[in-house]
């Protein structure tokens, strides 16, 4: 389904499945994705990594302690038959590995396990490591929101504290690769302020209006943008409607891009627990796609992240001004 489909408000879903199935529907006729899973040495990072490869989602290759990583299986009885392991000391050396089987060409993304975000972003940013770019990384959520009949991509709610201009036009071309990855071939974004008009003393309506200025330009493509738009204005017609807003995105955003880390994190949260949202997340940017997971995500989301890889890992995006 593409995006001149979603004009008339219709879902993407079908009718037997979610957001997030549509995902798994979508990626379940490609290969599996040989990814590196870093420092699997519970059991839930090993048990997600390990019912995705049964699932015949990724090809895994656990790195970490031998010793931790059977006595994780052991617990959770979990059959490692089969399954490819690469034993180092700790979890420094498990990010640095990954980085070194991705760079070579050996593995086409990298799934987190148990060890701190920063960890092993560290590992992946590092001058030696082979898979820095000349885009700013940052994570993308895909959630399915039950009232909202669309996917509904929030971003950056994971990794960029405060950015400036320039990170967001990075996170804002990030988002709309992934969207396009996702099928969804001109994706609308929203760039949400508090506001819907240009304010001097809200630097995020500033930053807005250049980003929009900067898509009118070419510095960035592939998507509809529009901003400051306000979270009512981005997501209902209706609001839009009664503010008099007149635009392609506001009431139908695929792409909401947050103006700070703390205004993403409450976001995604407040519609995980007040509206029953799902989610699939993935770190953008690097040279493969980042599978990230937090403990408290349900097996769903652990899969369609696992998914989301996969359509990520695919898809050719269209030539980029950087």
């Amino acid at each position: 389904m593409t995006a001149d489909a979603r004009d008339d408000g219709k879902p993407y879903a079908s009718a037997t499945g979610t957001q997030l199935q549509r995902l798994m529907q979508m990626a379940e006729a490609r290969p599996p994705l040989r990814t590196a899973v870093v420092h699997p040495v519970d059991v839930l990072s090993l048990s997600g990594a390990v019912t995705a490869a049964r699932g015949g989602l990724i090809e895994p290759v656990l790195i970490g302690p031998l010793g931790r990583m059977r006595a994780a299986a052991q617990s959770a009885g979990l059959d490692l038959a089969g399954l490819q392991m690469i034993d180092v000391e700790h979890s420094h050396a498990a990010a640095a590995r990954a980085c070194e089987l991705a760079a070579k060409g050996e593995a086409s993304a990298i799934m987190k396990g148990a060890l701190h975000t920063d960890e092993l972003l560290e590992a992946v940013v590092s001058g030696s490591s082979g898979l820095r770019t000349d885009r700013r990384m940052s994570h993308v959520f895909v959630l399915d929101v039950p009232s909202y009949p669309r996917p509904l991509l929030v971003s950056d709610a994971a990794l960029n504290i405060a950015p400036d201009l320039s990170t967001k036009r990075d996170i804002v071309q990030n988002a709309i690769d992934c969207a396009q990855a996702m099928d969804i071939v001109e994706p609308k974004v929203a760039i949400l302020s508090a506001v819907e008009t240009v304010n001097p003393k809200m630097i995020s309506t500033v930053d807005a209006a250049a980003l929009c200025k900067m898509a009118e330009r070419g510095q960035i493509v592939g998507g509809k943008l529009d901003g400051p738009l306000a979270f009512d204005n981005a997501i209902s017609l209706e609001a839009a409607k009664a503010k008099g807003i007149r635009s392609p995105v506001a009431g139908q955003a695929d792409i909401l891009i947050v103006p700070n880390i703390e205004a993403g994190n409450m976001l995604a949260k407040q519609l995980f627990y007040l509206s029953n949202a799902q989610s699939a997340g993935i770190v953008m940017g690097a040279r493969v796609p980042i599978i990230l997971t937090s403990r408290s995500d349900p097996e769903a989301s652990r899969l369609a992240s696992c998914a989301l890889a996969i359509l990520v890992s695919q898809h050719k995006p269209n030539k980029h001004v950087r």
